[in-house]
């Protein structure tokens, strides 16, 4: 009886006190679904098909990777640490990449949220396994529909492209020039009382 007086009270104790907290330095267990959310965050610079090279490297094969070596990229920061993608580095470098290497190329300022961080690096690694979960329809920003540029026709096909003035003019494969104007630039030109310049002075 002795010895429940003292195990009844602990265990009521630990029932009022909820769980006990994740301890410092010790890895978050990630749900690769709610990963497929926060990757909406990195799609419009990286893709997870093999191969498919964005502003940033494809991210397919990450899990395991050594940093910089992703073949068929060379646009890399210099100089990247020679670390192997796993939990602890990719948490470090997706904490706060300017940390890991300062000035670095990307302006991704970082995931703080360590659960968000557990759930991406889930994500990664189910990439990698090929057991990614289907990324949620609505949730965050959706990779845009990439075009066959094979299959475009003339009127699509840029030629040669033009500064004047505030504008660009971009001429097609057909033939014709399009201007984009610098509206910025158009209304400092507009208050300063000085005229856009005609398509033909350039």
């Amino acid at each position: 009886m002795r010895i429940a007086r003292v195990v009844v009270p602990v265990f009521l104790a630990g029932c009022l006190l909820g769980p006990v907290p994740h301890a410092a330095g010790q890895p978050l267990e990630g749900n690769p679904s709610r990963g497929a959310a926060v990757f909406g965050q990195c799609v419009a610079c990286h893709s997870v098909d093999p191969g498919i090279h964005l502003t940033g490297p494809s991210l397919a094969r990450v899990w395991g990777w050594r940093a910089g070596t992703v073949e068929g990229f060379t646009r890399y920061s210099e100089p990247l640490p020679a670390v192997v993608w796993d939990a602890a580095t990719l948490d470090r470098w997706l904490e706060d990449p300017q940390t890991v290497v300062p000035q670095n190329l990307m302006t991704f300022t970082g995931l703080k949220d360590a659960r968000q961080r557990a759930d991406l690096i889930a994500y990664l690694k189910a990439v990698a396994a090929g057991q990614a979960p289907p990324t949620a329809a609505g949730g965050g920003m959706m990779a845009p529909a990439r075009a066959d540029l094979k299959t475009l026709g003339p009127e699509r096909r840029v030629k040669a492209i033009r500064h004047c003035g505030d504008g660009y003019h971009v001429t097609t494969e057909d033939g014709r020039t399009i201007p984009f104007w610098n509206l910025t630039c158009a209304s400092r030109r507009t208050r300063a009382g000085s005229a856009r310049p005609e398509v033909g002075q350039c």
